[in-house]
């Protein structure tokens, strides 16, 4: 992996790092995935930010979106000192249905703007009309960042030929079996934060031999290990959790630093491997 991005300061669960439009986005946050509407959704937001997270991830397609704005209402911080993320699923995506689909979001949400607005999936012959609209919304600051989710170097070039815009971020399926380390330096060459998802690979991080191995080193767990990872790497990470437990032990990551060769060690894990869809061939 190309270890010249790792230069980004770490420091704490609030810390920041800088989008190419100068916005700040928190480099750690919590995923809502899977993460049921209602109480469970609720609890696990509200348990986050108790924890100091100030970054929240979720998406029309989780059908969580009402939930996640319940507890951000309920909370004692303030919307301002909190990042929200939300992405626009693939059946809304197009000019005006996306315009449509961004106001219903944020009507779910409860709230005036969004942090960060992703295009979920790259669906072929709708995603340059999709970043139009996101652009004109970004432009009447209803949106303060605007990215993709699950493009690929060859569509984010597509993408960037006509745009006015350029992406922020992406987020990207991205853990120790997925490091993808040209899409991961093409990104940093053109300044667009490359972020992860599923980045514990559903769980199986934490049954993991050799990361088990380092997080001995360290006093720590093997999720703790790969986010330090993430972070050393200058990938945003959002691990999804709805456990007390779980959502405050994913940030304690701030006492420790990976050593240059355990971040090696955990490179060479790399198999090409993915847990969710091919950004180049789904269905949905």
């Amino acid at each position: 992996m190309n270890t010249e991005i790792t230069t980004k300061p770490i420091t704490n669960l609030q810390g920041t790092w800088e989008l190419n439009n100068g916005y700040k986005m928190p480099y750690l946050g919590l995923g809502v995935w899977k993460a049921e509407d209602g109480e469970e959704v609720i609890n696990a937001v509200k348990w986050a930010i108790e924890a100091g997270y100030r970054h929240i991830d979720t998406a029309k397609a989780y059908d969580n979106e009402e939930g996640v704005g319940k507890a951000i209402k309920e909370s004692s911080v303030a919307r301002k000192d909190l990042f929200i993320t939300s992405k626009l699923w693939n059946s809304d995506q197009g000019y005006e249905s996306t315009l449509k689909a961004f106001e219903k979001t944020l009507q779910r949400l409860d709230i005036d703007y969004l942090d960060l607005y992703l295009i979920h999936w790259p669906v072929e012959g709708k995603y340059k009309d999709t970043w139009r609209a996101m652009e004109k919304l970004y432009k009447e600051g209803k949106i303060k960042a605007i990215g993709v989710s699950n493009f690929l170097e060859h569509q984010l070039i597509d993408l960037m030929k006509d745009c006015e815009v350029r992406p922020m971020v992406d987020q990207l399926e991205f853990h120790p079996w997925l490091v993808q380390e040209d899409l991961q330096k093409f990104c940093a060459e053109n300044d667009i934060q490359y972020e992860a998802w599923s980045p514990l690979m559903q769980g199986k991080a934490f049954k993991n031999e050799t990361l088990k191995k380092i997080g001995e080193k360290y006093d720590k767990t093997p999720a703790q290990v790969v986010i330090r990872w993430d972070l050393q790497n200058g990938v945003i990470t959002i691990p999804k959790s709805t456990s007390k437990d779980h959502i405050e032990s994913n940030a304690d990551v701030f006492d420790f630093e990976l050593s240059e060769e355990d971040i090696q060690t955990i490179n060479a894990l790399d198999k090409g491997e993915r847990i969710g869809p091919d950004p180049n061939n789904f269905d949905f």
